[in-house]
């Protein structure tokens, strides 16, 4: 039995510790704040509730095993989890909308037909069956085993390009190509909308990243009832059962190397706590003394000082109540994707892309006479903006209430109050730089890798979204899959079968 200190209570950095408890290792986690569940938080006030990170997760199946393996209760009994259906509605730049039903490919690819003109379904059903190529070909290596020792091949592309489509010249094509060609006019906002979500340019970001649009429409996407909090309460509560201590309020300064090992952690408060592994599942980049000698980031990946971008959110109150055939996910798309995606460093002047979610969900709400709104855009991090500047928000949350309008008819009628979180909130709650808001990993280009789970210090390894696999709900609790696996069984582990 080792003794294991992990930092952080993140939902990465909690997988690893439910499972390493499991294992047989005596685990402490030491958070800095006083809470767990790191972006997933819960903000209330005046009856009204709301999620202050991620409101749907993609890819259950992942915490479902973790609870599988980690305990006799499944997921299932520990939360009350539903599938979103519609799936999404869009609200597109030219005022036209379509809603998309949930993993049903004829019954999307009628609705685009009626949206776009016969044909559009059929093309969009092509692009997906070429992404499912995309995803069979990296999902084991870029999800469920260790980054690889050659992660340069990686940057291969694995997306197939349409033939004669004009996009295989000397180098793959960019999404936006993929969605400009494939896809062609209004259409093309689908696909692209979806990796500005992630905060990804579509103009950089490879073909690759049609993979999110197939795993949301393949999996689906799901909701908790009482928010995602509830699902980072669920994990909390798991770590106890099985023993997992937990220190709050425990900032974690240095991690003691003994004959080129990590031995424990150094907490603000001089103390030592002796350790034989190390889990780090904070963000390794605001961590001096992790870097850039334990944790060498990719060559071509993201600079270890600067933010990703993070994001802007609305928390909305509204009077009366939610009318019955509400869809839970609206995405407002911007008029100028372009300027969006060049606004992530720096202000956008225009309208931004927003996602806004409208749960049914009597937690939410004081009554069934009410309703509580989330609105949330990408926008670039504490240090490229200064979020700091109380006229910035405000510019901010004009232009995403004026997106919610196209969303929520009547919203300035019923508007009671709102609340603004910037990356500010987001840095707060997650300790990430600026904000930020990690991507997913992505083949086809490196600079979309993330370092890998061990590190070149013996005994410290790294968990949570600023490390392999990438950011994301789920992606987070595949990197405590898989640092638990390298701490069981050492390098030999290669990820679960």
């Amino acid at each position: 039995m080792a003794r294991i200190a992990v930092i952080g209570a993140g939902m990465g950095a909690m997988a690893a510790a439910a499972r390493l408890a499991v294992a047989g290792h005596r685990v402490t986690v030491y958070e800095r704040g006083e809470t767990y569940g790191g972006s997933l938080g819960r903000h209330e006030r005046d009856g009204f509730a709301f999620d202050t990170g991620p409101g749907l997760l993609l890819l259950p199946a992942v915490y479902r095993d973790l609870f599988v393996k980690t305990g006799k209760r499944p997921l299932e009994s520990c939360v009350d989890m539903a599938q979103v259906d519609p799936a999404v509605r869009h609200v597109l730049a030219d005022g036209r909308t379509l809603t998309l039903p949930a993993v049903s490919r004829g019954g999307v690819a009628a609705a685009l037909d009626d949206a776009f003109g016969p044909g559009a379904g059929e093309r969009w059903a092509a692009l997906l069956n070429r992404a499912r190529d995309a995803w069979d070909a990296t999902r084991r290596p870029l999800l469920e085993e260790p980054l690889r020792a050659d992660w340069q091949v990686l940057g291969r592309d694995p997306y197939p390009a349409l033939r004669k489509s004009g996009l295989l010249r000397r180098r793959p094509p960019t999404l936006a190509e993929v969605a400009d060609r494939e896809l062609g006019g209004p259409a093309a906002a689908l696909l692209t909308s979806r990796v500005l979500e992630h905060g990804l340019d579509p103009r950089t970001a490879p073909a690759a990243a049609t993979v999110l649009p197939y795993m949301e429409q393949t999996f689906g996407g799901w909701y908790v009832r009482g928010g995602l909090r509830a699902l980072a309460t669920a994990v909390y509560e798991r770590c106890l059962e099985r023993r997992v201590g937990f220190v709050f309020g425990a900032e974690v300064t240095g991690v003691p190397v003994r004959d080129g090992r990590a031995a424990g952690v150094e907490l603000a408060d001089g103390t030592v706590a002796e350790a034989d592994e190390v889990v780090c599942g904070a963000d390794p980049r605001t961590l001096e003394w992790l870097l850039p000698d334990a944790a060498p980031w990719p060559v071509g990946a993201k600079e270890p000082r600067t933010g990703a971008p993070s994001r802007f959110t609305l928390l909305l109150a509204l009077r009366g109540e939610r009318p019955a055939d509400t869809v839970h996910r609206t995405v407002v798309h911007s008029p100028d994707p372009a300027a969006e995606a060049d606004a992530f460093r720096g202000e956008h002047t225009g309208r931004p892309t927003v996602t806004v979610l409208r749960p049914d969900d009597a937690t939410t709400r004081p009554d069934a006479d009410h309703e509580a709104v989330t609105a949330t855009a990408v926008v670039a991090p504490q240090g490229v903006l200064d979020w700091t500047d109380a006229d910035l928000v405000a510019r901010y949350a004009e232009r995403v209430l004026e997106a919610v309008e196209r969303a929520v008819p009547g919203l300035r009628s019923r508007l009671l109050w709102h609340g603004a979180r910037t990356p500010l909130d987001v840095a707060g709650d997650t300790g990430a730089v600026g904000g930020g808001v990690p991507a997913p990993a992505l083949a086809g280009a490196t600079e979309l890798l993330y370092p890998a789970n061990t590190t070149a210090v013996a005994g410290l390894h790294l968990a949570g979204g600023w490390t392999h696999p990438g950011g994301g709900l789920a992606h987070a609790g595949m990197s405590g899959a898989l640092v638990a696996g390298l701490v069981t069984e050492g390098s030999a582990f290669r990820g679960s079968q």
